[in-house]
Order: C-alpha cells, then sequence, then structure tokens
C-alpha cells in the first residue's frame, strides 16, 4: 500500500501543477493520502519501516494542496478574464456573443 500511495503521489502532484489537469488527479490524490495513512498505521503496530507511506502521505496533500491554490487562483482571475475578452472583442468591432450571466 505504501508504494502504490507514493506511485500515486508522484502522479498526483505532477498532474496537479498542470493547470485543469489537476481536476483528475484529485480523487485519486485523496485515495492516495488514504492509502498512506493505512500503510503507515499498519506498519507502526509491527514496527516496520513506513517510509513509502510516508512519502506518499506527503506527496498526496501536497497534490491536493496545489490543485486548490490553482482553483484558488482561477476562481479569481475569472471575472478579470471575462473583461479582458469583452474588451478585445469590442476594440475589435468582432460580432461575437458571449454567454450572458445571470
Amino acid at each position: 500500500m505504501g508504494l502504490a500511495a507514493l506511485i500515486i503521489g508522484i502522479v498526483a502532484v505532477v498532474l496537479g501543477f498542470i493547470p485543469f489537469c489537476g481536476y483528475f488527479a484529485l480523487i485519486p490524490a485523496i485515495v492516495g493520502l488514504v492509502l498512506g495513512i493505512v500503510d503507515v498505521k499498519r506498519k507502526s503496530k509491527t514496527q516496520e519501516p513506513s517510509g513509502k507511506g510516508k512519502a506518499g502521505i506527503v506527496l498526496n496533500a501536497a497534490a491536493i494542496i496545489v490543485i486548490l491554490v490553482w482553483t484558488l487562483i482561477f476562481a479569481a482571475a475569472a471575472p478579470t478574464i471575462r473583461e479582458s475578452i469583452e474588451k478585445a472583442v469590442e476594440e475589435a468591432n468582432v460580432p461575437i456573443e458571449l454567454p450572458v450571466e445571470e
């Protein structure tokens, strides 16, 4: 389980840094986090090394944080991007209609 958490964590972190791809990594990152926690708890009872599980926990937690930060950045930038698009369309005199906000 520790190795699975580690591999999922690596993939989730890489995908998390790519804008809009992080959403595909959110659920696997949560699953990897749970796998890492379960692995560390099981191995702590038997006094086995749990380095892979701990690394999986750290990587999956980092992936979740990165995904949330990207989400907040894009949510904050959405109104500015919309205004920029509307201004560019007006200046270009191109008859394009944007969706109307309610």
